[in-house]
């Protein structure tokens, strides 16, 4: 569970190559596209550009490299030739890469065109939200300070989290200990050390937190129909409180 130096070196390196794939995203991503193209783009340049590997092809027996969940799909969307983005979309996109033998996994929200003020809203609140609960992390914190942070942000603009799935301890495999709940009290759960790594990536929807799995066994949406929104990073515990390895570096 606790990355030595060295790890966390190439931990480091495995976030800052997935950064590049959603700067390269930033500027591919657009209404007439399909997340089949999508998948492709992202397959292409972890192999060809980042000389990495797309880390969910072929985990749990998964046959894409990225998850492409849009509108009302809380996770786990299955890139689609039939699924073309269009005005008024949101789409959150969730990739891993492997390099070194290290794993590193975030996803990003996108907005397509003209986005209806409630759900972009949404999606800035999401982000907050993940925000709240990255800053909790530090030696000596607990998990439930994280969920507690996330959970109140969400509440407080109306929102509520989605309780079946989770962040995680990431490193040589994508999912380790701990699980990382979105929502909790302060002060419970595992204590924080230096050298742990962990995603952060809670799923808000705009109506109920209840979710349903559709027939291909992967795609989860929310029951009611109603819009969600996830973002997620790879953090690691630092000595004095938290590095975010999946950054994506901001051009000045």
């Amino acid at each position: 569970m606790i990355k030595t130096a060295a790890q966390l070196a190439v931990m480091r390196e495995s976030g800052r190559l997935l950064a590049q794939v959603f700067t390269m995203l930033d500027g591919f991503v657009a209404a007439g596209r399909s997340t089949l193209e999508l998948d492709a783009a992202v397959e292409a340049f972890i192999r060809n550009d980042l000389k990495a590997r797309p880390a969910s092809l072929g985990q749990y027996n998964y046959p894409f490299c990225i998850n492409t969940s849009i509108n009302e799909v809380v996770c786990h969307g299955m890139p689609s030739a039939k699924d073309m983005l269009k005005d008024g979309d949101i789409i959150n996109i969730d990739i891993t890469l492997e390099k070194g033998g290290f794993i590193a996994d975030s996803s990003k929200m996108y907005m397509i065109g003209n986005v209806a003020p409630n759900a972009q809203r949404l999606v800035e609140k999401t982000f907050e939200a993940m925000w709240a609960g990255i800053r909790q992390v530090r030696p000596g914190a607990r998990l439930g300070d994280i969920g507690h942070a996330i959970q109140s942000h969400a509440q407080a603009n109306g929102y509520s989290v989605v309780r079946e799935y989770c962040g995680h301890g990431i490193g040589r495999e994508m999912h380790e200990e701990p699980q990382v709940l979105h929502f909790g009290r302060p002060g419970t759960g595992l204590e924080l050390r230096e050298g742990m790594v962990f995603t952060i990536e809670p799923m808000l929807n705009q109506g109920s937190a209840k979710v349903r799995d559709l027939k291909d066994g992967w795609t989860v949406v929310t029951k009611d129909n109603s819009l969600s929104a996830q973002w997620e990073h790879t953090v690691a515990v630092t000595a004095d409180g938290f590095e975010v390895l999946t950054l994506q570096q901001v051009m000045g």
